[in-house]
């Protein structure tokens, strides 16, 4: 199952967990309206490609590896001190992921959430890290490693807390279970200052403390986070098409300038003439021809190829190929068109089809980790820049009144995914995504017939 959330500004975030399989493909069709204008001689694909799509993949588990216990493998000298900042990292990620997800949830089901859930979340983030400190390692490395761990959770807990806290109701119903997510918050902020986590000056400035914390975000991440190289495909093709047309245009140009000659003789003025109108034309099909040819050729094919490696032993463990192309509503396979619903009567809609096919070798992943988790940000500021500014004025009769209201100007922008493991179809789905040209305003998932 695919999740896609509204990030900061026009970011959705992509993600699912990707069991162990061999071979999965990914779909993206991304529905931009026909009013905008989309096209690629405004952005071309490679140009959406490189700023608008950003992947990461990291290993997953369904079991957490207690800190706790390596600690303790840890200090008999069991374990080493790569595989204990592995577990740390994993476990914190994890948990991180956890709260997130869970928060966001409590955040958008205004109408559905009870104080019990609310609860729950605040005793829940209470163990988790309870369980975290149970065990502190004695060694000097492991123990500077697992004081920034517990620093960024510690942080992080409040922050999301916090956040639950302000979008609570008012009522005196939610009194209670916000006085528990302040008291939660206020024993972390107190964990922090007792065991000197952070300086004065940090404490004192957010914009400080938000960097420090995003710095030790991307420290966690790192040992779980597998290191991708991207190469892009075709530049031998490349340079036999340029040949080839080159080549082609040379014998058409040769053989107008031997009609040329017989026709005019010696080297005159006329000759000169019909010469630079000759060499004039070779430059300007050349061009065409070359780009004709590329095209044909790399119709259909895959355009980038990425590579991951394990960052702990920088082995190779599974292979990407990624497309990028606009595509005709009619060239959409049967599943797709029926699952979006085409039925706009005024202007045609610009499909935006990504791709990407991966194989992965589980059994070179680290031990105990049979799954991998993907995320894909998707940037639509690109888009945002074809939208036009300003609002618009909307009348209404109201007991026989007339009112004026400025209302902004949005656009809906479809999202439809598909994925695939081993060429059998998993799941299908579809998101609007309303926008307008400064953010996202909402993400609305469809449910499918």
């Amino acid at each position: 199952m695919i999740t896609v959330e509204k990030k900061d500004g026009h970011k959705l975030k992509i993600s699912h967990v990707i069991p162990e399989t061999t071979n999965r493909q990914l779909d993206l069709f991304i529905f931009v309206p026909g009013e905008l204008g989309l096209n690629s001689n405004i952005i071309a694909e490679d140009e959406f490609f490189h700023n608008a799509i950003q992947g990461k993949r990291t290993y997953y588990s369904d079991v957490n590896h207690l800190p706790l216990v390596h600690s303790r493998l840890a200090s008999r000298g069991k374990l080493s001190t790569e595989q204990y900042r592995l577990s740390l990292s994993l476990y914190a990620y994890q948990y991180a992921l956890a709260l997130e997800k869970t928060t966001q949830q409590l955040l958008d089901d205004k109408e559905e959430r009870s104080r019990e859930e609310v609860e729950e979340v605040a005793q829940l983030t209470q163990r988790i890290l309870k369980r975290l400190r149970r065990s502190v390692p004695t060694d000097k490395k492991l123990h500077k490693y697992y004081e920034n761990v517990d620093n960024y959770l510690s942080w992080y807990t409040e922050q999301r807390l916090l956040e639950l806290v302000a979008h609570l109701p008012r009522s005196s119903d939610y009194s209670e279970i916000k006085s528990l997510l302040l008291q939660v918050c206020e024993k972390e902020s107190e964990h922090r200052t007792k065991h000197d986590y952070n300086s004065s000056k940090a404490m004192e400035d957010p914009t400080r403390m938000s960097n420090k914390m995003r710095l030790l975000r991307r420290l966690i991440e790192y040992p779980v986070t597998m290191k991708e190289k991207t190469s892009e495909l075709g530049q031998n093709t490349r340079k036999v098409v340029t040949g080839f047309a080159a080549g082609f245009v040379m014998i058409f140009v040769t053989l107008m300038l031997i009609k040329a000659r017989g026709v005019l003789g010696d080297i005159t003025a006329s000759f000169i003439l019909v010469l630079s109108f000759i060499y004039a034309a070779r430059e300007v099909f050349k061009d065409d021809l070359k780009t004709i040819l590329w095209r044909w050729v790399r119709k259909g094919k895959p355009k980038w190829r990425k590579q991951f490696f394990d960052v702990n032993s920088n082995q190779l463990i599974g292979r990407q190929l990624e497309w990028m192309e606009y595509c005709a509503f009619k060239d959409l396979d049967k599943e797709i068109r029926k699952v979006r619903k085409h039925k706009v009567s005024q202007h045609e809609e610009t499909v935006l089809h990504y791709k990407s096919t991966t194989r992965m070798s589980p059994t070179k992943f680290l031990t105990g980790y049979e799954q991998t988790r993907e995320s894909i940000m998707l940037d639509l500021r690109t888009i945002t820049r074809l939208m036009e500014k300003g609002s618009q004025k909307i009348y209404q009769l109201k007991d026989g009144q007339v009112s004026k209201e400025t209302v902004e100007k949005r656009h809906l922008i479809n999202l439809v995914t598909r994925e695939m493991v081993d060429e059998k179809t998993v799941c299908v789905q579809r998101w609007k995504v309303i926008m307008n040209r400064s953010k996202i305003v909402d993400i609305e998932p469809i449910e499918s017939e």
